[in-house]
């Protein structure tokens, strides 16, 4: 069989995800996999270093695909910066569930510390970007270094409410993950109405559903 010559990133991170489902570990070498997968092994490392970079790249590419799909929406431009968040979490976790066999299994066994989970990485880069560029209205301190602390927890907050609903997602067990739904609609809302300093109802709306979720698991 002919060696194939046009290989791709996205080649190489379809091949390893294929790899995981169906053995469970990484492969053994690169040399292993280019030879399994029928490519030049330098081809491998024109695009990656070890396989744990192509691990961080599947979450990474999972973003891109997110806001690629989110770009070709007529009035997503339109939106503020609430509903351009919803809207990532919808169309981020569509992607996700079609993916979910490898999510699950790479994400499992550490879904009590996601935060700390190096496979992640770059998705976190990607994703506290996209919410520094959200344009969020915060409160106006007028001084820098305020501002920058502010922006930064923003950030920071973000990512951690995305690492809590992924771990919710990986527990859902309602058809279609409606309750995913229900969560990050819920999830948003009570953030944005922080950040906001507006009324605590939805923030109360959304203990109820976390306090009735963990009575009904336990």
């Amino acid at each position: 069989m002919a060696i194939k010559k046009n290989i791709k990133k996205n080649d190489i991170i379809s091949w390893f995800m294929d790899h995981i489902l169906n053995h469970n570990k990484y492969p053994n070498s690169v040399y292993s996999f280019s030879k399994q997968n029928n490519f030049e092994e330098a081809k491998f490392y024109e695009y990656f270093g070890t396989f744990e970079a192509v691990e961080k790249e599947v979450f990474k590419v999972f973003f891109d695909n997110t806001i690629s799909l989110l770009n070709k929406s007529e009035n997503f431009d339109d939106f503020d910066a609430r509903n351009k968040l919803l809207s990532f979490y919808y169309t981020f976790f569509e992607i996700l569930t079609a993916n979910r066999s490898y999510v699950v299994h790479v994400l499992n066994d550490h879904k009590n510390k996601l935060k700390s989970l190096r496979s992640l990485n770059e998705l976190k880069k990607s994703f506290s970007e996209y919410i520094e560029n959200l344009d969020i209205q915060t409160i106006d301190f007028k001084e820098d270094k305020l501002e920058k602390i502010q922006q930064r927890s923003i950030k920071e907050s973000a990512w951690f409410q995305l690492l809590v609903t992924i771990k919710f997602w990986i527990d859902d067990t309602s058809s279609s993950f409606e309750k995913t739904d229900i969560f990050i609609e819920k999830s948003v809302k009570a953030s944005f109405d922080l950040i906001d300093t507006t009324p605590l109802k939805s923030i109360i709306d959304f203990g109820k559903f976390l306090f009735k979720e963990k009575i009904h698991n336990n």
